[in-house]
C-alpha cells in the first residue's frame, strides 16, 4: 500500500520492513504520514516482540500493546496505523523478531536491498529455490533446507557463508502454526550455518495455486581459499572422496510423502557442509574441487565433473558408503542409490598427497575414499569423458547420470 512501515527491532541497529495488505490496513495507511517511522525502544521490544517470538505456535495473540497508544512521540495517525497493522497481522511482528535473531550489528534491513559491511576479499554469490513436499519431513523441513542448501552451495566454492536473503511465497490457507515452526527452523539453521538473514520478501497466492509454501534464497559468502575450487582444477591421478553415506535425503522424502514406515526410521542428511570445509582449510588441505550431491545424487555430480574436466573418473563400488536401510529400500523399489538426492553430503577431489589428511578430517562425518581420476591415456582410449564403476566382481560398467526425475520435488 505504498511505502512500507519501518520498524527498528532493537539496540543492534537492525531494521526490517513489513509489507502487508488488507482492507483495514489500506484504510489506515491513508492516514499515515509518508515520512514517519515507528521506533521501538529496548523495553518496548522486550515486552512485545520477544514475548511473541518465544510463544508456542498456538498461543493466543493479544491486541496491540499499550505502548502503541501511550507513546507520546507518535502522531495520532501513526498510532492508528501501528495498531491496525498489529491487529490485522500480528504474526508479521513475530516474523521480523524470529529472523533477526542472528543478525550482526551494522547490517541494515530498512531498504529494499541490504547494505553489508564485508571484509576485503573475494565474494561468492548463490541463489536457489525450494519446493519440497512434504513441507516437514524426518530430519528437516523446507525452512532448514532452504538455509542449509544455499549455505552449502557457498561452501562448495570455498566460501564462508555470511549473508542470506529469503523470499516466501505463501498459499492462502497455510496454517500459521506451521509457518511459525518453519520460520523458527530457518532461524535455527541460519544460526547453525553462521549466516545472517539480511533481507527478504513475502507474497501470498490464492488457495490451490501455491502448494503451501515456496522459498527462494540467495546467499553471499567470503571466499577463503587462495586458489579457485573448480572442476577445471581436477588433475589426472586425483583421488575421489565422499563426506558420508549416500541417499538418506531421497529415501526420507520418499517415505514421508508416501507414508512408508521404514524400520529403522531414516532421517534426511540435511546438514551444513561449511564446518567440514573449514576443518580442511584449517589444516592447509585445499581440495581441487567440491560438489554437493543434491538432485541426481553422486552419479550426476560425478558426470558433471567428468564433462567439465574432460577426464575419466573410476569408482570402486564396494567403497561407496550406503546405509543398509537406503540399500534395502532401493533394492525393493528398483532405485539406484547413487542417483538418490542428498542435502548434507559432498564429493571431494583431492591431490594424492592430501588423501590421508582429508580422510582424518572426514572420519567424524563418516567420509570415505571411493575412487580416482584416470590418466589422460584412459581418456584418449575411451574417446570421451565418462564415469566408470568397478563392481565387487571386478567388472566395470558405465555410471550414467540420472535421466528424468526419479523423485520430483526433493528440495
Amino acid at each position: 500500500f505504498g511505502e512500507p512501515l519501518q520498524l527498528d527491532l532493537g539496540g543492534n541497529g537492525v531494521r526490517a520492513m513489513i509489507y502487508l495488505w488488507s482492507p483495514a490496513v489500506e484504510r489506515a495507511a491513508k492516514l499515515a504520514p509518508d515520512d514517519a517511522a515507528a521506533t521501538w525502544s529496548e523495553a518496548e521490544r522486550r515486552t512485545t516482540l520477544e514475548a511473541e517470538a518465544t510463544a508456542p505456535p498456538d498461543a493466543a495473540l493479544e491486541p496491540a500493546p499499550a505502548w502503541v497508544s501511550n507513546a507520546a512521540r507518535y502522531t495520532a495517525e501513526k498510532k492508528a496505523l501501528i495498531a491496525t497493522l498489529y491487529e490485522a497481522h500480528p504474526l508479521s511482528l513475530w516474523w521480523c523478531a524470529a529472523l533477526s535473531e542472528g543478525s550482526r550489528p551494522g547490517e541494515t534491513k530498512a531498504q529494499a536491498a541490504a547494505r553489508l559491511q564485508l571484509a576485503h576479499g573475494r565474494l561468492a554469490f548463490s541463489t536457489d529455490s525450494y519446493v519440497v513436499q512434504p513441507l516437514e519431513f524426518p530430519g528437516g523441513d523446507i525452512g532448514s533446507l532452504a538455509v542449509t542448501g544455499t549455505a552449502n552451495d557457498l561452501a562448495m566454492a570455498g566460501a564462508r557463508p555470511l549473508h542470506l536473503s529469503v523470499a516466501l511465497i505463501l498459499e492462502e490457507g497455510l496454517e500459521l502454526a506451521l509457518l511459525r515452526r518453519l520460520l523458527a527452523s530457518m532461524a535455527a539453521a541460519a544460526r547453525q550455518c553462521g549466516m545472517a538473514v539480511v533481507t527478504g520478501d513475502t507474497k501470498v497466492v490464492e488457495r490451490g495455486k501455491g502448494d503451501g509454501l515456496f522459498i527462494s534464497t540467495s546467499g553471499i559468502g567470503l571466499v577463503e581459499t587462495p586458489l579457485p575450487i573448480d572442476p577445471l582444477a581436477i588433475q589426472p591421478g586425483d583421488q575421489l572422496l565422499v563426506s558420508g553415506d549416500l541417499g538418506r535425503h531421497g529415501v526420507a522424502i520418499l517415505a514421508a510423502r508416501h507414508g512408508l514406515e521404514l524400520q529403522p526410521p531414516l532421517a534426511s542428511d540435511c546438514a551444513p557442509l561449511w564446518p567440514l570445509v573449514e576443518a580442511l582449510l584449517a589444516r592447509g588441505l585445499v581440495p581441487h574441487c567440491l560438489r554437493d550431491l543434491t538432485r541426481g545424487g553422486l552419479a550426476s555430480a560425478l558426470h558433471e565433473l567428468a564433462v567439465a574436466s574432460g577426464l575419466e573418473l573410476l569408482l570402486e563400488e564396494a567403497c561407496i558408503p550406503v546405509d543398509a536401510a537406503v540399500a534395502g529400500t532401493c533394492a525393493l523399489l528398483g532405485f539406484e542409490p547413487l542417483h538418490l538426492a542428498n542435502e548434507g553430503r559432498c564429493v571431494l577431489v583431492v591431490a594424492p598427497d592430501d588423501v590421508a589428511g582429508c580422510l582424518a578430517v572426514l572420519a567424524p562425518f563418516g567420509g570415505a575414499w571411493i575412487g580416482e581420476v584416470g590418466p589422460k591415456a584412459a581418456l584418449k582410449a575411451a574417446g570421451t569423458a565418462r564415469v566408470l564403476l568397478r563392481t565387487p566382481f571386478g567388472s566395470e560398467r558405465l555410471l550414467l547420470p540420472l535421466s528424468g526425475e526419479l523423485l520430483p520435488r526433493i528440495c
